[in-house]
């Protein structure tokens, strides 16, 4: 497998390490500064023999690197900073995926697309209609990172193992994400007979706020150590071709009654990318909290001019 990483900041370069250590395939880590790629490849390469594990990372200013890649991972844009919404990237990091995705579309067109840079759900929609790739070819890293928080911080809640906790989380990767006690569980069990009334809630809203706590902690740049562990995971499930569910940020078009919009849900991922959507049963609260999560995403991304 070619694995093609646009963006060598913090997400990609870790992204890099984690998929070159895995042995997933010979990595391209692409940078439009001169020399950071690789640079960074070359501190990558020399780790080798440390670790006893040959693979192999190249890192390059030059876009047309990424030829024929199978899988391409897309972290390039601005980071959020203290104080600002994912959506207030909105507008910059548009025009940088348009270029990008059209390098891709004439570069890559059989590769598997795991957007990442933020506002996720609108860049992935984005990058889907500049490609003109199916649906199943392009999809979000973000709400199996969600998820990731959710089942973490419920696992520090009641002092247990993150492995005994499956969270469920979907919506858009931001404030608008939808954590689902419902559908979580500790042990098997519900999180809401485990967990009852003001607490779960002090627990999704820990959730939701995660991101934001880590930028204004951070003061400068967003989370990496996760995010990047998210996007192994996903390239990982695609390599081997698991065809196990995870969250993502995917294409609709009528499932949960929506349409032509990429939002976050439970996804079978496997070699072809998106084989399955999974279609939870919601109840009321819930289907309206989505709906309302997916039509503001259709609101904003009829602002972008292609």
């Amino acid at each position: 497998m070619k694995i093609s990483i646009i963006g060598a900041g913090n997400v990609g370069s870790l992204t890099a390490m984690r998929l070159a250590q895995a042995g997933l395939g010979d990595v391209v880590l692409i940078d439009i500064l001169k020399d950071l790629a690789f640079g960074k490849s070359l501190d990558l390469e020399d780790a080798r023999p440390i670790l006893s594990s040959h693979y192999n990372i190249e890192g390059s200013e030059d876009i047309n690197k990424i030829k024929d890649s199978d899988i391409i991972v897309i972290t390039a844009g601005m980071a959020r900073r203290p104080g600002m919404a994912r959506e207030e990237l909105f507008s910059k990091n548009s025009q940088i995926l348009k270029g990008v995705s059209l390098n891709i579309k004439s570069l890559a067109q059989g590769a598997k697309v795991i957007v990442v840079t933020n506002p996720l759900d609108l860049m992935t929609i984005l990058v889907l209609k500049v490609t003109g790739f199916k649906p199943n070819q392009v999809f979000g890293m973000g709400i199996s990172l969600d998820a990731a928080r959710f089942a973490n911080i419920i696992a520090r809640e009641l002092k247990l193992s993150v492995n005994d906790i499956e969270a469920m989380v979907i919506g858009a990767h931001g404030e608008a994400m939808l954590p689902l006690p419902s559908h979580s569980k500790v042990k098997g069990v519900s999180l809401n007979k485990v967990i009852t009334g003001e607490r779960v809630e002090q627990l999704v809203k820990e959730t939701i706020g995660r991101g934001a706590e880590i930028v204004a902690a951070l003061g400068t740049g967003s989370a990496f150590f996760a995010p990047s562990a998210a996007i192994a995971r996903m390239a990982g499930m695609i390599v081997k071709d698991e065809k196990k569910i995870i969250g993502a940020c995917a294409y609709l078009d009528g499932e949960y009654g929506i349409k032509d919009i990429c939002i976050g849900v439970p996804c079978r991922l496997g070699k072809q990318g998106i084989e399955k959507i999974i279609e939870l049963d919601l109840n009321k609260e819930e289907k309206k909290a989505f709906l309302k999560s997916a039509n503001k995403l259709k609101e904003q991304y009829s602002s972008i001019t292609i």
